[in-house]
């Protein structure tokens, strides 16, 4: 028998308020008998905002508050982020749909700036992301590059208020809040890559609930889910996570998948890519990863 109500746990800024709004939307376009309700909750990532999130345990913090509320009954389902939610999830959990992906590139953020080469030497720019401290220092080392935690408000208000120069964050976010207007300019695939599953909306649900499974299954994207599923394996055999790091960009072309990967050294700049293209999903990933091997990745991830 289906559920008759769905419960979303979430956590409570903006971006993630629209994210579970966005599916409850669909949910309820999806099944009009289906009423949809939220469970706004507060997370250790958002809590703990003075350190990099490598510090302090990686972006599975964003989740873990999610999943004790699915686990005692009190939601339903939790929706993420797919960028935030780990290659491999905890026992127990699925990730029955996995939304169309918007635009998974990078947005250079400035007041004064029009893009990342019209910088002065020397500028301070705000990100917390290892990924993108080491796409930046192989660009422009000269760069002052400084810690940015928060929500997506807080972030640009650090911003306005002039404590950087300009602000590295993630199209996708600023699009879904409305604030379009403050993308200067797209740091986009080919030369830049974007964090696995980046711009994804993913659905986690326990797995032993098969009347829900079957609600959420109707909101899947297949074509969605087969690129980052090669992202996301590329990502699980590099052993990624977000105190190492790691891109990756996959699209689907008449002739299959193609996946380009990244791994990088925040402190140097030094980046490693490899490219493949394939059928299975999973498999390419590995590909690419061992290629990342190949050519030294296993250092990089070490240190």
């Amino acid at each position: 028998m289906n559920p008759s109500t769905l419960r979303i746990a979430t956590r409570k800024s903006a971006l993630a308020l629209w994210q579970a709004e966005h599916v409850a939307a669909l949910l309820r376009a999806a099944h009009p008998d289906l009423k949809v309700t939220l469970v706004p909750l507060s997370t250790r990532g958002d809590e703990i905002l003075d350190q990099p999130l490598a510090a302090i345990g990686g972006k599975g913090l964003f989740l873990k508050e999610l999943e004790v509320a699915m686990l005692e009954g009190r939601a339903d389902l939790a929706v993420h982020s797919l960028k935030d939610v780990p290659a491999e999830l905890e026992n127990g959990f699925v990730l029955p749909a996995i939304l169309p992906r918007a635009d998974a590139a990078d947005a250079f953020v400035s007041n004064r700036h029009a893009d990342l080469a019209a910088l002065p030497q020397g500028a301070r720019v705000g990100t917390s992301s290892l990924r993108r401290q080491a796409q930046l220092r192989a660009l422009r080392p000269d760069l002052r590059l400084l810690d940015l935690r928060g929500n997506v408000g807080t972030r640009l208000g650090k911003l306005d208020a002039d404590g950087y120069d300009a602000i590295v964050l993630a199209c996708a976010g600023l699009e879904r809040l409305g604030l379009r207007e403050r993308i200067r300019s797209r740091l986009a695939a080919p030369e830049w890559l974007p964090a696995p599953g980046q711009a994804a909306i993913a659905i986690e649900a326990r797995a032993d609930q098969p009347a829900v499974l079957a609600r959420l299954a109707a909101l899947d994207d297949a074509d969605t889910r087969l690129t980052v599923s090669a992202e996301r394996a590329m990502n699980q055999a590099l052993g990624g996570s977000c105190t190492v790091p790691v891109a990756a960009w996959c699209v689907l072309g008449e002739h299959g998948l193609h996946l380009s990967g990244l791994v990088g050294d925040a402190a140097s700049g030094r980046l490693l890519r490899a490219e493949a293209s394939g059928s299975e999903a999973e498999a390419l990933g590995r590909q690419v990863a061992e290629a990342l091997f190949a050519q030294g990745a296993g250092a990089l991830l070490a240190g």
